[in-house]
């Protein structure tokens, strides 16, 4: 089974590459929906948010409260990298969960793919034998944000702690523009499945991939 990691700034589309892929026939599995069910009312991550941050940090419910938690750790690097330390191994441990779940299903997918924002600021993009990175111009993404409902602040804040678009595009085995309109991404999608195709069939066969 190939396995792939899938990354982009902020608004970049990387759940739009995500979602077409899963419809070529890739398991699927997004890191942020991981961090959502970890943030759950008595979950390991609601508990370790509560335990860094006290209470102001959850809903009246005892889940995490995301917005409120994310207005605490964006304008602080050091709160910022004691939230990470404690809740990305329990993202990463769920990863290798499900990953190993699908070696156990019949047929086995030939592609797996975890979509997930900080594969290359956290150096986990070496887990896997691709990594594709979604790019898109920087003014394109925030307004792209922006149109969704996110804070100007928020978008700002969020932008300034991912790294640039040229240094994950450098970790890249697969770059995809999306600067065009969604039949362009579509297409530019159909032609990626084709090389994770091609490169899925090389590990069947027992040979090393290209580049790794």
């Amino acid at each position: 089974m190939l396995k792939v990691g899938l990354t982009g700034g902020v608004a970049s589309g990387k759940s739009a590459v995500a979602r077409l892929l899963a419809a070529h026939g890739a398991a699927v599995r997004d890191a942020d929906c991981v961090v959502e069910e970890l943030y759950r009312r008595g979950a390991p991550g609601a508990a370790a948010v509560a335990g860094l941050f006290g209470p102001t940090a959850l809903a009246p419910d005892g889940s995490v409260d995301r917005g409120r938690l994310a207005d605490l750790v964006l304008a602080d690097p050091d709160r910022r990298r004691t939230l990470e330390a404690a809740i990305h191994p329990l993202v990463r441990a769920e990863l290798v969960r499900w990953m190993g779940s699908l070696e156990r299903v019949e047929p086995i997918p030939a592609v797996a793919v975890v979509e997930a924002a900080l594969l290359v600021e956290t150096g986990t993009w070496r887990a896997y034998h691709r990594l594709v990175v979604v790019t898109a111009p920087a003014e394109l993404r925030r307004a792209r944000a922006l149109a969704a409902g996110w804070p100007a602040e928020r978008v700002d804040r969020v932008i300034a702690a991912q790294l640039g678009e040229a240094e994950r595009a450098a970790a890249a085995d697969y770059l995809i523009c999306n600067d065009g309109d969604p039949a362009a991404l579509a297409s530019r999608v159909g032609d990626l499945w084709q090389r994770l195709l091609d490169d899925a069939a090389v590990l069947r066969r027992g040979e090393t991939l290209e580049g790794r």
